[in-house]
């Protein structure tokens, strides 16, 4: 391999490489803190666990980004304008994907710009980043076995016999959401629940059909859950 690979970053001033390696482990501990915060005090429909991955991975390129631009307003400029063109071009559904864009627009301007090992160091720290996500499945949570919407057409005093039924089939039930409408009496309303027996589940749903107040009813299963 040739010299200039070993002889690191072509810049004004030298890298502290073990700056840099103390800033991307900084990075991923504080990362991993808001992650855990948020995987245990999200409490809506909407859990992701891309978007967790997400937010340890970004800190860590953030430092990168800072670590190769250093104070230099050029290169920043330039790497705003990059990425603004690639986030025109395509429309990015999912937080994880546009990550990793920006993962490889970093590495790309690190080694543009003549850092060949912080280019190095920043791809393997990344990479190893990700077989960790994929190996371990960091931001699964299983809180809930089913989510249970009802169009309930009785009063909310009457939801008692309801609560009743849930309790028998499930260890743990969360009303998730409650929404009056106009033009009938009652609410619609979507239940998370935890079931004691998961193979049981067709007996509950036939329980809920066969209740007086039940008008319509719908399931989605947690491994069916979308991640929005």
């Amino acid at each position: 391999m040739n010299d200039w690979f070993f002889r690191g970053d072509y810049a004004t001033a030298p890298t502290n490489y073990t700056a840099l390696m103390m800033a991307l482990l900084l990075s991923f501990v504080c990362g991993h803190i808001i992650a855990w915060t948020y995987m245990f005090t999200h409490s809506g429909l909407s859990y992701s666990r891309s978007y967790t991955n997400t937010l340890i991975l970004m800190p860590v390129v953030v430092a990168l980004v800072m670590m190769i631009l250093a104070n230099n307003l050029v290169l920043a400029f330039g790497l705003m304008a990059i990425f603004a063109m690639v986030r025109f071009r395509s429309i990015l559904r999912d937080t994880l994907d546009t990550a990793y864009v920006l993962a490889v627009i970093v590495l790309g301007l690190a080694c543009g710009t003549f850092k060949f090992t912080s280019a190095v160091i920043g791809c393997g720290f990344i990479v190893a980043l990700m077989f960790y996500f994929w190996g371990t499945s960091f931001g699964t949570r299983h809180r809930y076995d089913l989510i249970v919407n009802i169009q309930w057409i009785r009063t909310a005093g009457e939801l008692v016999e309801l609560q009743k039924l849930f309790r028998r089939h499930s260890r743990t039930y969360l009303c998730a959401s409650q929404r009056s409408n106009e033009g009938y009496t009652g609410f619609d309303l979507s239940y998370r629940l935890l079931l004691r027996d998961p193979e049981r589940v067709n007996e509950l749903m036939e329980e809920l059909r066969g209740l007086n107040g039940v008008a319509r009813l719908s399931s989605l299963h947690s491994g069916d859950e979308s991640e929005m």
